[in-house]
């Protein structure tokens, strides 16, 4: 029985995602989301609290205006009710997430370039000129 064949392109493809730049990236993706996880947390259950111990007890998440100009105990409840809300505490928590994220990764770069895991480009390979100017030289050297 005849299979259909596969389209040229499927080949190119899967040459395509075996490229370990692809793989490094998907796996880089991967533990990105893992650690957005983490960080999420540390916030929230972390330097959140810390903050709004020393701003007084102020909870960022609950950091809200209401546009619709009732007033509402939290952003639950104004979400329950279907108001217009303009989210400064949860932006607040964002730009905090941020910058843990953009250190962390600061320090991840700057200790994996003192380990020196970065591979510098080979000098490249002298030219047959250099070569042949070079055996001349050694040559004229060579001579009493």
């Amino acid at each position: 029985m005849l299979q259909p064949k596969a389209p040229s392109w499927m080949s190119d493809f899967r040459k395509f995602i075996m490229r370990g730049n692809v793989v490094d990236l998907a796996v880089g993706i991967i533990i990105g989301a893992a650690f957005t996880g983490v960080v999420t947390s540390l916030v929230k259950d972390v330097f959140n609290p810390l903050l709004g111990l020393a701003t007084g007890g102020v909870d960022f998440s609950n950091v809200f205006l209401s546009l619709n100009g009732q007033h509402y105990a939290n952003l639950a409840d104004a979400q329950k009710a279907g108001a217009p809300t303009l989210n400064f505490g949860l932006f607040i928590n964002a730009i905090v997430q941020f910058l843990i994220v953009s250190f962390a990764v600061f320090w991840i770069v700057k200790a994996l370039t003192k380990l020196n895991v970065r591979q510098d480009a080979a000098p490249a390979a002298p030219t047959k000129s250099e070569v042949l100017l070079g055996e001349i030289r050694d040559a004229l050297k060579a001579k009493p």
